[in-house]
C-alpha cells in the first residue's frame, strides 16, 4: 500500500515522505490515525496545498513535547507496593500505575508513550522508565520502588 505521512511516524519517514507499507499496518493504524493518506494523485495535490499547514502543526506538537520533556527532566518518581522479604513485588507496576503516580505530581503522560522495556516492574529498588512523548524526544525516568510498612 503507497501511502503520503501526514505526520513523522517512528522508523517510518517524515511528513510528506511516500511510503509503501504492508496494507494492514495501513489500514488499520496509519490511516484511522491520521498519519497518512493512500497515495492518490487526488490526495498528493490536497497534500501539497496543506503542507506548510501540517508542518507548522508538527512544529508546535515537537515544542509542546519538549516543554513537557523539559519539566520532567530530574524528575525522580517515587513508588510504594507491598513487597515479600526477598524483594519480590506482591503483583507489579505497570502503565497505569506510572501514569498515576505522575498526574499526582502534575505530570500528564498518556499510556501510549510510557515505554516498559524489560515489562511490568516486579522488584523493590530503582528501575529506568522511557517516556516517548513525540517521535523525536524520548526521555528516560528513573522510578524508585520502595517496599511498604507492613503494620
Amino acid at each position: 500500500m503507497d501511502v503520503i505521512l501526514l505526520q513523522k511516524v517512528t522508523n517510518l519517514g517524515n511528513i510528506g515522505d511516500r511510503v509503501n507499507v504492508k496494507s494492514g499496518y495501513g489500514r488499520n493504524f496509519l490511516l484511522p490515525k491520521g498519519k497518512a493518506t493512500v497515495a492518490t494523485a487526488e490526495n498528493i495535490a490536497k497534500f501539497e496545498a496543506r503542507r506548510a499547514e501540517l508542518e507548522k502543526q508538527a512544529h508546535e506538537e515537537f515544542a509542546a513535547a519538549q516543554a513537557r520533556a523539559a519539566k520532567l527532566e530530574g524528575f525522580k518518581l517515587s513508588l510504594s507496593a507491598k513487597a515479600g522479604s526477598e524483594g519480590k513485588l506482591f503483583g507489579s507496576i505497570g502503565n497505569s500505575d506510572i501514569i498515576d503516580a505522575l498526574a499526582k505530581h502534575g505530570h500528564v503522560v498518556t499510556r501510549s508513550e510510557v515505554r516498559l522495556g524489560a515489562g511490568p516492574i516486579r522488584n523493590i529498588g530503582e528501575h529506568a522508565v522511557q517516556l516517548q512523548l513525540h517521535a523525536d524526544v524520548l526521555l528516560e525516568v528513573p522510578v524508585v520502588v520502595t517496599a511498604e510498612e507492613q503494620a
